[in-house]
């Protein structure tokens, strides 16, 4: 994968950033305040997800305009949502503004049974997701912007599981972006890949005083992936687990899932993706106080920024 031109001069990730829906529901104000805050921390990069919490695109502004150096990375931008001619068009607008400092993650979920639900509402569904995502990076390649060209190429990265997108990821973009993945599934993707595409891996973790509310909140994140996502179902069952362990859950799949404890136990997981072959980790912090963002851990683990 080393001839390929877009893993050259990728964005800085840094070996340690995070992963946050925490902003979603924040006023602009106190996002701009915590999300300068974690630039000050020493974070590589700022993910984000988009639900239904302020699209992709406008996050990407709000961001990047209250930072100066961290690396902002959607994680992921739903094709689903957006056309590719709105999307490219927003791609070279943000590389623009802020050069070297955005990643376009895309991803997307096949449903076979018809669109997924969220909140009661509709998502619109894909076809094929490997042939999906194909020709929308060559739609987003074919259209003709006239706007003023970014300084550097835009640099995109798909989310992938499976090793045809984990395929397709290092063939056409700068690598993958991985979510809900034990240790074992980053060193399948890196051998997937080869050694030239960039695997940034999403970590669950909770940092809590008390072990069994740590595996508690551990389990209800692992609950709602393992129940609520097919394409994250499968994954699992690439990966060995049991029917039994993904209808009804369990200490092992929990804890392959989410580091739990305190800085050392969530260190030694990120030590282990990284010596598994990622390239950067990113943390989602999960807590008992929803709707509140996690300032307090957000801190004290970046101490693991210097790893």
């Amino acid at each position: 994968m080393t001839d390929n031109p877009h893993h050259d001069d990728g964005p800085r990730l840094g070996k340690v950033g995070l992963w946050t829906f925490a902003f979603d529901d924040r006023p602009a104000g106190e996002l701009r305040d915590g999300a300068a805050e974690i630039e000050e921390l020493g974070y590589g990069a700022l993910w984000f997800g988009e639900g239904f919490g302020r699209d992709s695109v406008s996050q990407s502004w709000l961001l990047l305009s209250a930072t100066r150096r961290i690396t902002v990375a959607a994680g992921i931008a739903n094709i689903a949502l957006r056309d590719p001619i709105s999307m490219a068009a927003a791609e070279r607008a943000l590389n623009e503004a802020h050069p070297g400092r955005y990643v376009l993650g895309l991803g997307g979920h096949r449903i076979s049974d018809g669109p997924i639900q969220m909140d009661g509402y509709a998502i619109p569904s894909l076809g094929r997701a490997v042939t999906t995502m194909g020709g929308y990076l060559d739609a987003m390649d074919a259209v003709p912007l006239n706007s003023p060209a970014p300084e550097r190429a835009p640099r995109r990265m798909l989310a992938a599981l499976g090793p045809k997108m984990l395929d397709l990821a290092a063939r056409r973009t700068l690598g993958a972006h991985t979510y809900f993945v034990p240790v074992e599934h980053t060193a399948r993707a890196r051998q997937a890949m080869g050694p030239g595409a960039r695997l940034a891996v999403e970590q669950a973790v909770v940092l809590h005083p008390d072990p069994a509310r740590a595996r508690e909140l551990a389990a209800e994140h692992v609950f709602f992936y393992r129940t609520g996502a097919p394409h994250q179902a499968a994954s699992l069952r690439r990966l060995g687990f049991g029917e039994d362990e993904i209808e009804h859950g369990s200490d092992r799949l929990v804890d392959a899932i989410v580091a739990h404890g305190d800085v050392e136990a969530i260190e030694k997981r990120v030590r282990a993706h990284l010596d598994a072959g990622a390239d950067h980790v990113c943390l989602q912090v999960l807590t008992d106080r929803p709707g509140e963002p996690p300032l307090p851990e957000w801190r004290e683990l970046a101490a693991l920024t210097s790893l």
